[in-house]
């Protein structure tokens, strides 16, 4: 019994810089980000509405036209895409939300 309380702290030590490896993953993705949270929701909240209504062209012709109109760097928002493995509006919808997600919430394990 004794000897599992000696090994407490280690444990402690071990979450604490897990915990600390995570928000600094966090920190990163969220600094790779194109846009400010609220624009990415905004981004993807139009692509929910527009992709069931217009479909998808196997381009980012939705997440350009919307950049466009909200005078948002758009080379910014499509290379992040890119590099996320989304070359299409479906793919943005479903591979790179998740991976926002990830980035602006605590993930527990």
């Amino acid at each position: 019994m004794g000897h599992a309380m000696a090994d407490r702290p280690d444990r402690r030590k071990r979450n604490e810089a897990l915990d600390l490896w995570k928000a600094q993953q966090r920190t990163a993705a969220r600094a790779m980000l194109p846009l400010p949270a609220d624009q990415m929701q905004a981004l993807f909240d139009m692509l929910d509405i527009e992709l069931p209504r217009q479909g998808c062209d196997r381009s980012l012709r939705l997440v350009r036209d919307w950049c466009l109109q909200q005078g948002l760097p758009t080379e910014r928002v499509e290379e992040w895409l890119n590099e996320n493995a989304c070359n299409c509006d479906c793919e943005a919808l479903a591979n790179a939300e998740q991976k926002w997600q990830d980035a602006i919430h605590d993930v527990n394990w």
